[in-house]
């Protein structure tokens, strides 16, 4: 049989005093004595006893539950988010519930609708690559839940968000390959409906043009997964064999380059320079080590979380929304250590 859970009416009747006692000494109330107060803190650890959630958020209105929904958890990016979430939302007396769309746009759905079936205070949204509707997502506010989207954002729901600068992280990205010699760039981009995949082309763009080299379309090509570099890098190669820098749209579409260019015959960076953007533990491993943008999942997580939070208690306006903006740093490694140009092309 289930044991019977401790409640404050039994640390009460053990201690001889009454159940608003027992209730203000734990939230140490100014009207209780602090003997009373350590007296009926050390019996409730003695008796293991745990406030009750359930009719707390009855009392609040608050269920002190935050949602999370991420395209998958796996990655390094998003366990780097969502440790700066729960380390600020546990301080602050919240639980989070993470759940992952798998980049799915229906799994997405149901996700929402768990998280709203939960009664959770607030959520925090990346957006699945194949997610173009948004119905989902305004159900949260029609149910006055406020939400905040990071990293992958919704444009056309205004609510509070944290990016990264994407097209800045893609221009400090191309103009390193630059520098570094690659006169014919191409760029594995990720789709154009996401916001990211728009802002990481823009910046390709703009440094090819800034350092007054013509921006070719033909060097763009749609590859953000391991499996999408595999199916189409041998081809892409054939038909644009001087190729010799490639920005990819993240870390595990670069390092999959490196490896299959490699396999290919071709050396890197000595033929081919490969950059990649979110700075995950595999960017040491792959052999040569790989250049990168460090994304900084975790402060990302942080502010979203801190924009949500304040949102929920109202120390923020309802009808005002801020966008964090977080900047991303180039990190050098050998997949782009290649005898550096110390000009840039006039």
């Amino acid at each position: 049989m289930k044991a019977r859970q401790v409640t404050i009416k039994d640390i009460a009747k053990v201690l001889g005093i009454s159940i608003s006692t027992v209730s203000r000494a734990l939230k140490n109330h100014p009207d209780i004595s602090e003997a009373t107060c350590i007296q009926v803190k050390e019996l409730a650890r003695k008796l293991n006893y745990e406030p009750n959630a359930l009719a707390l958020s009855l009392r609040k209105n608050k269920t002190f539950t935050i949602g999370v929904i991420i395209p998958e958890i796996v990655h390094h990016f998003f366990s780097s988010v969502i440790s700066g979430i729960e380390d600020y939302a546990y301080d602050k007396g919240y639980n989070v519930m993470v759940s992952q769309s798998n980049e799915s746009y229906e799994r997405e759905v149901i996700n929402a609708q768990a998280l709203l079936a939960n009664r959770v205070d607030g959520v925090l949204i990346s957006l699945a690559k194949t997610t173009i509707e948004f119905d989902h997502f305004r159900n949260f506010l029609n149910q006055g839940i406020p939400m905040v989207f990071f990293d992958r954002v919704c444009s056309e729901i205004i609510t509070d968000r944290v990016i990264t600068n994407d097209e800045g992280g893609a221009f400090a990205a191309t103009e390193h390959l630059i520098n570094v010699g690659c006169r014919k760039i191409a760029h594995f981009a990720a789709p154009q409906n996401l916001l990211i995949g728009q802002g990481r082309l823009t910046g390709y763009i703009r440094a090819l043009k800034s350092n007054q080299i013509p921006y070719n379309p033909n060097l763009v090509l749609h590859c953000d997964t391991r499996e999408m570099v595999y199916e189409k890098l041998p081809g892409f190669l054939q038909n644009n064999p001087d190729v010799d820098g490639i920005y990819a749209v993240n870390d595990s579409t670069a390092i999959a380059t490196i490896q299959l260019i490699q396999k290919l015959g071709k050396k890197i960076p000595d033929d081919i320079a490969v950059v990649g953007f979110g700075d995950g533990p595999m960017a040491l491993i792959v052999s040569p080590e790989l250049t990168t943008i460090e994304q900084k999942g975790y402060e990302i997580g942080r502010e979203a979380i801190t924009l949500l939070i304040n949102k929920i208690e109202m120390e923020l306006l309802q009808d005002s929304f801020q966008t964090k903006v977080v900047t991303p740093v180039l990190i050098p490694r050998q997949s782009t250590n290649r005898v550096k140009v110390l000009h840039k092309v006039v």
